[in-house]
């Protein structure tokens, strides 16, 4: 990438994960090429800041197997070729996206890491500046596919800089086997919270906390479920509100590692404590557990900094989104985010915002 001059595009793809490639597939087969081809017509360019394909799942921890991957994981128009269920998604998908990258010519730019997107006049339909360490790009339209892997949340508790022993997010989880021997307090409901509770358990002594008792659903989750779900987050989005956690959403429902953790004895929750202090934690009736880990499975947000220059942000924290498209600058779409954050979702969605832009006539208006 030339680092010196802005480049122009129709469409700026930020993100090359499940959503971002799923857009830039639909894009391709609405006739839209990589820039880098020189193509006559309209043309778009995928922005990733990782280093090498895969998203996010070249960061996941070793013990997720294929087996144990929760959910969707295949793209568009070409399916995970056929592995062993123990094999490691971070060493299955990585390759797998990859190999889409190749098959389909996505020509995906990496590493780029955007710093700012922001308009670049007054026109409420000009082009939107995308800054990035390295170089700028102009763009009609942005697709926002940045997912939320950079973004761990990790909630403040008194004291928590005190505490002597180890602290880390699911982000930075890579084995039970570190923590052989240990006395560790997962915090988090959330599925990744109970799977690494029921591994960790196996290998230490572990307590389990949440900020609210769980109410396990014992329906399945089928399609009426997920709909009803999904038109939830979907309200949320159109009104600003932020999309809310998954467990808000979907509640808690028996997975395999849950059921394996109650049935070990492992499944009991405690509330959450009050304060950390440097060997464990104070609990509100006052009595202390000692603990030489906290793991934040606390889930995490939007990586959305960037379009702050764009003032899309409400008041609630959230941004106004319908049909994947912002309500506030149309110029501007996001996949992963809300009703689209599954890799179901993202599909679908990437189909959709192609669809949008190819219908629009200044697409293609070079």
């Amino acid at each position: 990438m030339d680092t010196d001059a802005r480049r122009e595009v129709d469409v700026a793809v930020l993100g090359a994960g499940q959503a971002g490639l799923s857009a830039a597939y639909h894009l391709r087969r609405r006739g839209f090429s990589p820039v880098a081809h020189g193509a006559d017509g309209a043309t778009f360019v995928v922005l990733d800041r990782e280093d090498a394909p895969g998203g996010a799942w070249q960061h996941r921890w070793a013990s997720l197997r294929m087996a144990t991957v929760n959910g969707i994981h295949e793209l568009p128009g070409f399916p995970v070729p056929p592995a062993d269920p123990d094999a490691p998604a971070r060493e299955v998908l990585p390759p797998y996206f990859a190999e889409y990258e190749r098959r389909f010519d996505l020509d995906v730019q990496r590493p780029v890491a955007v710093r700012a997107v922001r308009a670049m006049d007054t026109d409420p339909r000009g082009r939107l500046l995308v800054e990035t360490d390295r170089g700028a790009w102009s763009a009609r339209y942005i697709v926002n596919a940045t997912g939320t892997w950079t973004r761990p949340f990790w909630p403040h508790y008194p004291g928590q800089e005190l505490f002597r022993g180890r602290q880390l997010h699911t982000a930075d989880y890579v084995s039970a086997d570190e923590f052989a021997g240990q006395r560790v307090i997962v915090v988090g409901a959330g599925v990744s919270g109970v799977q690494l509770l029921e591994e960790i358990s196996r290998v230490a002594t572990t307590l389990w906390m949440t900020r609210r008792e769980p109410e396990w659903i014992e329906e399945d989750f089928d399609i009426p479920a997920r709909v009803a779900a999904i038109a939830g987050v979907e309200e949320r989005v159109r009104q600003g509100l932020p999309p809310g956690s998954v467990i808000s959403v979907t509640g808690m429902h028996w997975t395999p590692w849950a059921e394996r953790a109650r049935d070990r004895g492992v499944l009991q929750r405690l509330p959450m404590f009050t304060r950390i202090e440097e060997d464990g934690v104070r609990m509100p009736d006052g009595s202390f557990l000692a603990a030489d880990v906290i793991l934040w499975a606390t889930g995490f947000r939007p990586a959305l900094d960037h379009l702050a220059p764009l003032r899309l942000r409400t008041p609630e924290g959230g941004f106004r989104v319908a049909e994947s498209r912002s309500l506030d600058d149309p110029r501007v779409f996001f996949i992963g985010y809300g009703p689209s954050a599954s890799t179901v979702g993202a599909n679908r969605a990437g189909r959709t915002v192609a669809a949008a832009i190819a219908a629009e006539p200044v697409a293609v208006d070079a």
